[in-house]
């Protein structure tokens, strides 16, 4: 072998497995194709998240599908049609809860769709069968109940705190449930790619309010995530102003709950371990000046220093 070749084979193979252990600079990909909590139809929540590296997404709810990825696709966020998107990159749909505003754009797009798995805890998929998919809603797209059944959708129940593999996308998930005013039960989501984790909370009220240790037993679950730098992001809605009164918080956060909620976090995690932790701000109803307003708020109260996330509607988040 001729010395500049075999100089060259020796380097290679030196460095090269001192940089196949180099961690990637980001685990994941989110695109959001909704962000708010209300008013507006063609903005409502549903977060695509993949594993860095791929397009094999899951739908992180589905308030809002067609007008999102659209927005995406305009932002150069995805170089193929809005139709492959929803068709193709969109793997399957974990639903928090069977609210409208969480549920719409699967709802209406599921005549365009193709066929994929829906994950849900087994109050959703109750109501999504009893209730959408019914032939009086809608017609029946899904695998089970009123007949004729369509089997375009397959709904799979994932049982609480049980860790169930997310098909054709590489990725797991486990749920947690959540209090989203009495007796209505909501959903987290901690989606797992290899040793990395992303957290996403649907609509959920304050512990206290709710008279629920849903969050705090969330927290005790995914606290040590934190530590190991594990976990990459918690997604997390604040619906209301400060100004909101407690009796009228509907199963939703104001930032000073949220902040509350957090520091009950942090006294699990350390104080540190949240510095500079990134936290999505979801599910803001921006009635009048509320988006402002909110936005403003979470700042001021931000003692804990985590790094505070205002997602925009079809541009591209990297965690």
């Amino acid at each position: 072998m001729p010395t500049r070749l075999l100089l060259c084979f020796l380097l290679v193979s030196f460095f090269s497995p001192v940089c196949a252990q180099k961690p990637s600079a980001t685990a994941f990909k989110v695109v959001p194709l909704g962000v708010r909590g209300g008013l507006d139809e063609s903005n409502l929540s549903a977060y695509l998240l993949a594993a860095q590296g791929t397009d094999t997404y899951v739908c992180l709810d589905a308030g809002t599908l067609h007008a999102g990825i659209q927005k995406a696709v305009r932002n150069g966020v995805f170089s193929v049609s809005p139709e492959t998107v929803l068709k193709e990159y969109i793997k399957a749909y974990l639903i928090s809860h069977a609210h409208l505003d969480h549920l719409a754009g699967l709802i209406i797009n599921s005549t365009d769709d193709a066929r994929k798995p829906i994950y849900a805890m087994a109050g959703c998929i109750d109501v999504l069968k009893k209730n959408y998919f019914n032939w009086k809603s809608w017609p029946n797209m899904a695998n089970e109940g009123d007949q004729p059944v369509l089997n375009k959708y397959r709904y799979t129940v994932v049982a609480p705190e049980t860790e169930v593999p997310l098909e054709a996308t590489g990725m797991s998930v486990r749920a947690f449930p959540l209090s989203h005013g009495v007796a209505y039960q909501s959903a987290a989501f901690l989606v797992k790619s290899g040793a990395n984790y992303a957290l996403y909370l649907g609509d959920t009220g304050p512990d206290l309010i709710e008279k629920s240790k849903n969050i705090a037993q969330l927290w005790q679950a995914v606290a040590p995530l934190i530590q190991s730098k594990s976990l990459k992001a918690v997604f997390m809605e604040v619906s209301y102003p400060n100004e909101q009164p407690d009796n009228q918080l509907y199963g939703h956060l104001t930032p000073n709950w949220l902040m509350h909620e957090l520091t009950a976090l942090s006294k699990l995690t350390g104080a540190d371990a949240l510095n500079g932790f990134p936290v999505v701000i979801t599910h803001i109803k921006p009635t009048g000046n509320n988006q402002e307003l909110i936005q403003k708020q979470l700042r001021e109260a931000n003692k804990l220093n985590v790094k505070l996330i205002f997602p925009e509607q079809g541009r591209l988040l990297e965690f």
